[in-house]
């Protein structure tokens, strides 16, 4: 069956262990019998919502491969194990979770404007040169800048005390994402995972969830782009 993986920029696993990985190489375990989700065997997700859900994002190279279906005890709610994995296709996907990064702080951002909350100016322009950077017209100093200018406007929310400054920190944390995915991607859909972070009560933390299963199917879409671009 085919699923989804991510691998390191040098095409290494995150464990670093094994060798680099070529498009085309099939790999088996040499005791299969051992198999244990977590623990032993070639991990890899049924999509690339999965991916995002279970927080599995551990590389820039967003990979299709080829895996055993899995017995029930080979998998849980995000990720699967299996025997072998074959890679099937890999791309840097680095721009595209760059990408990802500023339209979840871009959401977030809207969504205060709608609630008459508006954000400070440095976390739009964080955004904006994100996107170029990721799209290769803002240097990376351009893209320090706007991460700087994003965490001042984070700052200042965060010493707000009144009850819309929850709201306010998760627009202007959701821009230093963005901000930050200039010069690390991969940990920017971490970051920007957090973009829907607000005040603990129930209609918050449902409101939350909500947003994570967006920015899951956001994160897919620009995964599908990625890898139809192609790679090596």
């Amino acid at each position: 069956m085919r699923a989804v993986h991510f691998l390191q920029q040098d095409y290494r696993s995150t464990n670093g262990r094994e060798k680099p990985w070529t498009v085309g190489e099939r790999r088996e375990v040499p005791k299969p019998d051992k198999l244990a989700l977590c623990e032993y065997g070639y991990h890899a997700c049924p999509t690339w919502e999965d991916a995002f859900l279970g927080d599995l994002i551990y590389g820039e190279v967003a990979c299709i491969v080829e895996v055993q279906k899995p017995k029930a005890d080979w998998q849980n709610d995000h990720k699967l194990v299996s025997r072998s994995r074959k890679l099937i296709r890999a791309v840097d996907a680095s721009r595209e979770l760059r990408r990802f990064a500023a339209d979840c702080a871009e959401r977030a951002l809207k969504r205060e404007r709608k609630a008459g909350r508006e954000t400070d100016a440095r976390s739009w322009e964080a955004i904006r040169v994100a996107r170029l950077f990721a799209d290769g017209k803002a240097a990376s100093d351009a893209a320090s800048a706007a991460w700087a200018a994003s965490a001042a406007a984070r700052a200042a929310s965060d010493a707000a005390s009144d009850a819309a400054s929850d709201a306010a920190r998760t627009a202007a944390s959701a821009a230093a994402s963005a901000a930050w995915a200039a010069s690390d991607a991969a940990s920017a859909a971490w970051a920007a995972s957090d973009a829907a972070s607000a005040a603990a009560s129930d209609a918050a933390w449902a409101a939350r969830g909500a947003e994570r299963r967006w920015q899951a199917k956001r994160f897919a879409y620009w995964m599908d782009v990625a890898t139809k671009r192609g790679g090596k």
